[in-house]
């Protein structure tokens, strides 16, 4: 399986936001609308971040300082991309050697006055072993990025409405 290449999952949104609007509330307030139910901490969640610079941690913090580590921050052109390491097996353990770690792109494109596509890359399964395409078709499915981006993009349009 190391050998092979696995389809990357691609995902994409357009949401009501400009561009360096829609970079920031993906990035700044990743816990507003990141699924709890996607985290290790649960509904006691702290936080969850996404430091927005090269070589910047992807974690998550519950109750008494309980922080998992979760990725790490490759490429940050703000507000175009981000790029980061996704270090999470497919059995929703933290994988602490990035060289088994497959790899996330975001890239916030303009769409037209106040809009932006985000299209989402997630790729380099075949990095996370024998069940790299069980895992690849997990994220794939509708529970997978595309409930997480559309999170995402109901969060985006509360910013418009003026809802947050």
């Amino acid at each position: 399986m190391e050998d092979a290449t696995i389809a990357p999952v691609q995902y994409e949104v357009i949401v009501p936001l400009p561009s360096d609007r829609a970079f920031e509330v993906f990035v700044h307030e990743f816990t507003t609308w990141w699924p709890h139910e996607y985290t290790w901490a649960g509904d006691v969640l702290d936080t969850i971040v996404i430091e927005a610079k090269e070589g910047g941690r992807c974690y998550e913090r519950g109750p008494h300082g309980f922080t998992v580590d979760w990725g790490r921050v490759v490429v940050c052109e703000c507000p175009a991309r981000l790029v980061f390491t996704w270090q999470i097996s497919p059995d929703r353990q933290p994988v602490p050697d990035p060289a088994k770690a497959s790899e996330v792109e975001v890239r916030f494109e303009v769409e037209g006055v106040a809009m932006t596509r985000v299209r989402l890359e997630h790729r380099g399964f075949e990095r996370h072993g024998e069940r790299a395409v069980a895992y690849r078709d997990a994220l794939a499915a509708p529970e997978g990025w595309p409930y997480i981006l559309d999170r995402f993009a109901a969060a985006a349009a509360k910013q418009v409405s003026g809802v947050v």
